[in-house]
């Protein structure tokens, strides 16, 4: 396997399995040196709790860059997740200048909107704000709703393949590399991931779970990420990811208490198996 060095910028939710607290274990089981930048830290994520707590640290990225470069880290790939504001989004901006190795791959998650609407802390500003990091990046990994908002396209809750090529194709134009296209279904039951590398289309289709879980997303960017950096395609990374997340939904569907994330740590072992069994 290779041993490559990730930077991985996005909060950290003490409590709640997500952000940071779920991509530092998977990079990890995938065989990546993962090294974080945290935006903010959270006293618990923001969906289903009240009164939490959250420190904001845009302030300190800047210099934290900085003291790396001093140092002379550099990096093999750097991950976003996440990201708490367009003056963060800036700065992420010049790590992609300033802290990657020679060929590092730049892997962009949107994290800022579903089921048709921003997320609470964030309006078309930071949607706009968006668009030159998605487009600079070597991968995106958006849903259907981040897509939309990438594209001005409307979003529909029921669409065909027609549509979903036409928003791929406002993606490609608008400089977007290798696009991963997620929670896209075209049947009942069933969901999945459109890739789109090097001018060819892919479409993995698998099994859809009612119930979802929260942090799902940063499951699968995740279990992507380090399956791109230990070599697999970006369809089989897709692939990869799409089965694990499957897995760790399945793990958590049975226990009402765990309402506030996914089992992701119940299905590690079999996400160590995927790579074992791929050499």
């Amino acid at each position: 396997m290779n041993y490559a060095r990730l930077l991985t910028v996005q909060d950290i939710s003490c409590v709640g399995q997500c952000s940071l607290t779920v991509a530092l274990p998977i990079l990890s089981a995938c065989g990546v040196e993962t090294c974080i930048l945290p935006s903010a830290v959270l006293s618990t994520h923001t969906a289903g709790f009240t009164g939490f707590t959250v420190r904001d640290l845009t302030a300190d990225m800047p210099a934290i860059a900085a003291h790396w470069q001093k140092e002379g880290i550099l990096f093999d790939g750097i991950y976003t997740g996440y990201l708490g504001s367009t003056e963060q989004i800036g700065y992420v901006q010049d790590m992609f200048r300033t802290l990657r190795k020679e060929g590092a791959k730049t892997f962009v998650d949107p994290a800022m909107a579903d089921n048709g609407v921003l997320y609470g802390a964030f309006d078309m500003t930071y949607a706009n704000a968006m668009k030159p990091l998605c487009f600079g990046a070597d991968v995106i990994l958006p849903n259907l709703t981040e897509a939309c908002l990438l594209t001005d396209m409307p979003y529909r809750e029921e669409y065909d393949e027609e549509y979903i090529t036409e928003i791929v194709d406002k993606l490609c134009a608008a400089g977007a590399k290798t696009i991963i296209l997620t929670g896209i279904g075209y049947q009942p039951g069933k969901t999945g991931v459109v890739v789109v590398d090097g001018g060819r289309t892919q479409y993995y289709e698998h099994r859809k779970i009612a119930k979802g879980c929260h942090g799902t997303g940063d499951v699968y960017a995740s279990a992507y990420v380090g399956a791109a950096l230990q070599g697999f395609t970006p369809y089989d990374a897709a692939k990869l990811a799409a089965d694990y997340t499957v897995r760790c939904i399945e793990n958590t569907q049975d226990d009402a208490s765990h309402w506030y994330g996914v089992k992701f740590e119940t299905a590690i072992p079999e996400l160590i198996d995927m790579f074992r069994n791929r050499a």
